[in-house]
């Protein structure tokens, strides 16, 4: 409900101003019928969708050179997967399927090792603090300069690279490393696919290794607050069984006679039981 109230009018919008340009487009071309428009308009998506861009010319650069092919690459084994770029042929998404089959979880074995490797040190300055006898303090500011080093590595940094090289503002930077962090990926902000700009050749493989490293971090972080939010709900859902335990007890005190009690039900079936067993036996 919340995208619809924020997306539907902006869509209605763009899709009414699409409408328009067409019209004056038919207009100041008047050779040009609406079908035929239509039938180049269908041109340009069916050349979008293979990953070629409408704008420029042949002289393009090619969306598989290596720094392209490198940048794909680890968009599949971290299964990003932002959509703008694909195989099209059967060769190329054949190997595809198998480069992801045995990429995915070898990526994922090393984000594990990764996460082991950053536990272990984490386990090394906790032994260190319990000798200084300051743990509480010395972990505090650990969490908070692994948080703050991660944040600005990861998600304040970036943002401000992107946004120089591409042209973006700092915001839509920011949207577009969360969104590529969490493995969301929805493509519509992607770097190195500008034509009209002239990228370094490791641009994008810098790129992807910082997608790999920040995949990890941001993992860590997703974990840690799962975890608070999980211990959260289990005090909050202890609490009335917490009080109705109270209840039952101060029931108890109170009436101890009272034989429709189900914990002193419980244990007259126990105390019944415990000599038929012993004969049994």
């Amino acid at each position: 409900m919340v995208f619809q109230l924020l997306e539907k009018q902006a869509e209605t919008h763009s899709r009414d101003q699409f409408q328009l340009e067409k019209l004056k487009f038919l207009q100041n071309y008047t050779c040009l019928d609406r079908q035929a428009l239509e039938q180049f308009v269908q041109v340009l998506m069916e050349a979008w969708e293979k990953g070629v861009s409408p704008e420029g010319n042949s002289t393009n650069p090619s969306n598989w050179d290596f720094s392209n092919s490198f940048f794909f690459a680890g968009t599949v084994v971290t299964t990003i997967g932002y959509g703008n770029r694909s195989p099209s042929t059967v060769a190329g998404q054949v190997f595809c399927v198998f480069y992801a089959l045995f990429g995915v979880p070898l990526n994922l074995a090393f984000l594990n090792q990764l996460g082991k490797g950053l536990n272990a040190h984490l386990m090394m300055l906790e032994r260190w603090v319990q000798k200084e006898g300051r743990a509480q303090v010395v972990q505090t500011l650990a969490v908070a300069v692994f948080l703050t080093t991660g944040t600005l590595l990861f998600l304040v940094f970036p943002p401000l690279v992107f946004s120089y090289v591409e042209g973006w503002s700092y915001g839509e930077g920011f949207y577009f490393t969360f969104i590529t962090l969490s493995t969301i990926g929805f493509g519509d902000y992607v770097v190195g696919t500008n034509p009209n700009k002239h990228y370094i050749p490791l641009y994008r493989s810098l790129t992807a290794i910082w997608i790999v490293f920040g995949l990890a971090w941001l993992a860590l972080v997703f974990n840690v607050g799962a975890d608070l939010m999980e211990k959260f709900l289990q005090l909050k859902w202890h609490k009335p069984d917490l009080s109705l335990a109270e209840g039952d007890t101060t029931k108890l005190e109170d009436e101890p006679e009272q034989p429709r009690n189900s914990v002193l039900l419980a244990i007259c079936i126990q105390e019944i039981q415990a000599p038929t067993l012993h004969q049994n036996r």
